[in-house]
């Protein structure tokens, strides 16, 4: 009886897990459209669906080459691949427009924000 109780609340705390890290990409992701011109996300639908995308995106980018799609994970392949998932992702979501210039500049501010706020965002 107490295994399956452990069990329940792992997964409670998984999931929670899973939305508090979707919070903060989506927070990071925020400030760096706020600082970066040429990003803009247009309503915070946009934004919480860019943040699903993105999560996702990393996700596979891990899973299929072990590689983190972070701007400080790999050094310039990390930020190189942060670059383009910032610039795929307008592609898959309404209301989320970013221009290759500011997709460079944003993986850069996502970086930094990405390392100064407390927690890992990252799936």
């Amino acid at each position: 009886m107490a295994n399956s109780q452990s069990r329940s609340s792992s997964g409670t705390s998984t999931a929670w897990q899973i939305i508090g890290r979707l919070i903060g990409s989506a927070v990071v992701l925020a400030i760096t459209a706020f600082f970066t011109p040429g990003f803009s996300i247009d309503n915070i639908w946009s934004l919480i669906i860019a943040a699903v995308v993105l999560s996702v995106m990393d996700y596979l980018i891990i899973k299929f080459t072990g590689l983190d799609a972070s701007p400080f994970g790999k050094g310039f392949v990390g930020f190189a691949l942060a670059a383009i998932t910032l610039y795929v992702t307008q592609f898959f979501v309404a209301g989320y427009s970013i221009s290759w210039m500011a997709a460079i500049i944003g993986a850069l501010i996502y970086g930094v924000v990405d390392y100064f706020l407390p927690g890992n965002q990252q799936m």
